[in-house]
């Protein structure tokens, strides 16, 4: 669908934040959640209980009203629909266990909704609810083996080998992956053995990335070729994960010559590769291509943080009068518009930012497990507390799938890209136009190439009208296709 055919989505009204401490919009894994942050977030919420003790007592009158029902056996206190912690029949068939999942729901239930009723602005309200999932989440029954029936009996039914895997495997995760629950088993994977295997060959390298041009398999080859920028902060493969969930599979077998960064893993030393460093990279890799290809122009897709770095390439292009180099632009669950509110940007302030700069700079990088870290405390339940039970408490080995490998294929970020994307979600600088690249302005309403976004319906990190803003950026025509499933599915979604 064009732009144009969803106009509407932009008329979607805006949450008004409070002025004092404005949280910094957009996908925020580059400023990092801290203990402090939760903790400041829960005291916020205990001195307005503090102040209004009648809202609370009102919710905790409500909840015993509840919790008496639950222990006579006649609530009908559900979990919501996508809660998969209590599938299991033994929590509806078993007395004990349905009493013990209905107060859990309805102790968790209040614990958020004191948070609606208490005094709080808009920041401070949804800063309180994420501090309070962390806490409820974590107290789940299901996380702990006396209150979680399917370990209990998986620990009877293995006469207890499942508690010493649980404990080898948490000593594991302790030694090795920082203490959080590992999600996948590394051991079936290789790249270039089964994930990445399209074949291809380095055609450039320089101290920060190599260009790699894949095979044609098509018996007519178009002479355009599509040069395709991955984000820093992953590995270049995602568009080559396995057979079947290519896009570099596909487009090959369509007649397009692929080409594709993949970025060094920056060390300390190269603590000083900016995003003016990366967007130069990216223009000669684009003219390096066309000149294998026997080409004047190249199609360019850039992908989550690469879209944003071939963003504020093509303003450089435009502002220098060398746009035409760019035949047309995809941006793949690429961010663009940082005024999009996200859970992670609630966390966010200025204090939290210069903090997250400040370690960078002393680091030379920010580390590819600390942004992995944050990503998973976005989504607790799924990615933290899955993982816990079925490492720990069940005795099994993490699942082998391959998103889930190429995910803990981590990269780090070098300090000065990351201090120049916390200024870029600071200032909101390819909205406003205040960014300046290669010592030019950026203005995204003067590219004029056309492109195509794609956005993923469910994506956490990068939401779908926030994708979808990129349309009204940049000039030229522009297509816009709402993919379902998340960040990542998004992409591997076949044609």
């Amino acid at each position: 669908m064009s732009s144009q055919q969803i106009q509407q989505t932009e008329q979607a009204p805006q949450t008004t934040l409070d002025r004092d401490d404005p949280p910094i919009l957009g996908a925020n894994p580059f400023v990092g959640l801290t203990r402090e942050q939760v903790v400041a977030s829960l005291a916020r919420l205990g001195q307005r209980i503090a102040v209004e003790p009648g809202a609370a007592a009102a919710t905790a009158v409500g909840a015993f009203a509840e919790l008496l029902r639950v222990a006579v056996g006649r609530s009908d206190v559900t979990p919501t629909r996508g809660d998969r912690r209590f599938t299991d029949a033994v929590w509806q068939q078993n007395p004990v266990f349905r009493r013990l999942m209905q107060a859990y729901l309805v102790e968790s239930d209040a614990a958020h909704r004191v948070i609606d009723e208490v005094e709080l602005d808009t920041k401070s309200r949804a800063r309180a609810h994420f501090a309070m999932s962390l806490l409820t989440e974590a107290l789940a029954p299901t996380n702990f083996l006396l209150t979680n029936p399917n370990a209990m009996a998986k620990a009877a039914q293995t006469r207890g080998q499942s508690v010493v895997a649980g404990a080898r495997n948490r000593v594991h995760d302790l030694r090795h992956n920082g203490g959080m629950p590992s999600q996948v088993d590394t051991r079936p994977f290789t790249v270039g053995g089964n994930l990445g295997i399209t074949p291809g060959h380095v055609v450039h390298r320089t101290e920060m990335f190599e260009l790699i041009q894949y095979d044609e398999t098509a018996t007519k080859v178009h002479r355009r070729p599509l040069v395709v920028i991955p984000p820093q902060i992953n590995k270049y493969y995602i568009t080559d994960l396995a057979p079947g969930r290519s896009l570099v599979e596909s487009t090959v077998a369509a007649g397009l010559p692929y080409f594709t960064l993949s970025w060094r893993n920056p060390t300390p030393e190269h603590r000083d590769w900016n995003l003016d460093t990366y967007a130069a990279a990216c223009h000669e890799a684009i003219q390096v291509a066309c000149d294998i290809a026997g080409s004047d122009d190249a199609n360019v897709a850039g992908v989550c943080a690469g879209g944003v770095t071939l963003a504020a390439l093509l303003g450089h292009l435009a502002a220098t009068g060398d746009s035409s180099l760019v035949n047309s632009v995809t941006f793949l669950v690429a961010g663009l518009d940082t005024t999009t509110e996200t859970t992670a940007s609630n966390l966010m302030s200025r204090r939290a930012v210069e903090a997250a700069r400040a370690r960078s700079l002393r680091a030379g990088v920010l580390a590819g497990e600390d942004m992995a870290r944050v990503f998973a405390w976005l989504r607790p339940n799924d990615l933290v507390w899955n993982y816990w039970v079925n490492n720990y408490l069940m005795g099994h080995n993490p699942p082998a799938f391959d998103i889930l490998y190429w995910n803990t294929d981590t990269t780090s970020l070098p300090a000065g890209l990351h201090s120049d994307f916390l200024d870029l979600y600071l200032s909101s600088g390819l909205v406003e136009g205040t960014l300046e690249v290669l010592g030019t302005p950026v203005d995204l309403g003067k590219v004029s190439c056309d492109s195509f976004v794609v956005a993923g319906y469910t994506d956490h990190l990068i939401p779908w009208d926030g994708a979808y803003r990129t349309t009204q950026l940049l000039g030229g025509e522009s297509q816009f296709v709402l993919s379902n499933g998340g960040h990542i599915q998004a992409i591997l979604n076949p044609p």
